[in-house]
């Protein structure tokens, strides 16, 4: 970290702290993974922003527009998803460089308005400006869930179990496979490289767990398990041990991480944009969460820790235990 500069954390609690009104139908401001307001009886807007900005979060000399404008929109549905809720209207802004040609604007719009057709949204406006530097991307979706349904990162209790809902740090692999120019149509590593270029909301999955009544927290993993546990655990004030051995990797994703000499347990702790759920439940739920799944969607879930009253997220490995807690992707770390 620069000296000086604030972590990203640091700088969402500075702008937090200076936030003195708050009006009684917002229910859930900064802290989550969606602001909640009151809709009216039984039901909450949900509503999100996410920026990609070009060199920082992708890469368009092996990013096609396409699949950028599909991971635009998708990253925003997920934080939907991971509250238990339902995508319904998006806004989008474009900060056009002028380097940018009409082809490549051309084919980031085919795929954004794909995804909005995939995910059953629409778009209901936007903003377009000339950007002097790179293409940057502004993506605010509007949800809705109901009040008995919505699931809060705050709710996770000690003795929890923590599941997640598949493997991790596929989209690292692949993310580091493109940095080295392997090509998306290479068949071996394909489905890596598009779990980075071209994510999946979970937006079934998401609403089912809420629905379930099973459920005392969850997130959508961007930042990596790590990090994202952290933030459930500091919402819930409480802390967390994962278990080395159960969290779920890919085979294909171990392999890639031998050929990259990287390490596949950093990519599923530190990695992110996997963007799949975490979540906590009582032990006495577990069983039925999964038969709950299975049953629903034909998919595993995946058992890797528990809530503790201790603070701090502790990774135990071997026997030992090491402090993994907000390890993840930050974006003004060095």
């Amino acid at each position: 970290m620069a000296k000086g500069v604030l972590s990203e954390r640091e700088l969402i609690r500075n702008i937090s702290d200076r936030i003195s009104f708050a009006p009684a139908d917002l229910q859930k401001g900064i802290g989550d993974d969606c602001a909640v307001v009151r809709k009216n009886t039984g039901v909450f807007s949900l509503f999100t922003i996410d920026t990609l900005v070009e060199s920082v979060h992708f890469d368009l000399a092996w990013h096609p527009p396409e699949l950028l404008g599909r991971k635009a929109l998708s990253v925003n549905v997920s934080d939907i998803a991971a509250m238990g809720g339902v995508p319904r209207f998006v806004l989008l802004s474009l900060a056009v460089p002028e380097k940018c040609d009409k082809q490549s604007l051309e084919h980031f719009i085919n795929g954004f308005t794909a995804a909005l057709d995939e995910y059953q949204v629409s778009l209901a406006g936007g903003d377009t400006v000339r950007s002097l530097e790179g293409l940057m991307v502004s993506v605010t979706v509007c949800g809705e869930v109901s009040e008995k349904n919505i699931v809060y990162r705050s709710g996770a209790e000690p003795g929890d179990m923590v599941w997640v809902s598949g493997p991790l740090g596929d989209a690292a692999a692949g993310l580091n496979l493109c940095r080295r120019g392997t090509s998306t149509q290479d068949p071996k590593w394909r489905k890596l490289i598009m779990a980075h270029l071209d994510p999946k909301a979970q937006v079934n999955l998401g609403p089912l767990l809420g629905e379930s009544g099973l459920v005392h927290a969850m997130m959508d993993i961007s930042d990596g398990l790590a990090t994202d546990l952290a933030h459930i655990c500091s919402e819930s004030g409480t802390g967390a041990e994962i278990n080395a051995g159960k969290i779920p990797l890919s085979e294909r994703m171990q392999e890639a991480a031998a050929f990259l000499s990287g390490s596949p347990l950093e990519y599923a702790l530190k990695g992110g944009e996997d963007y799949e759920l975490l979540f906590t439940c009582p032990p006495e739920n577990g069983k039925a969460l999964q038969s709950l799944v299975r049953e629903k969607t034909g998919r595993d879930i995946f058992h890797v820790g528990r809530i503790t009253r201790t603070k701090g997220v502790l990774l135990v490995q071997e026997g030992k235990k090491v402090d993994v807690g907000f390890q993840g992707y930050d974006h003004f770390s060095q």
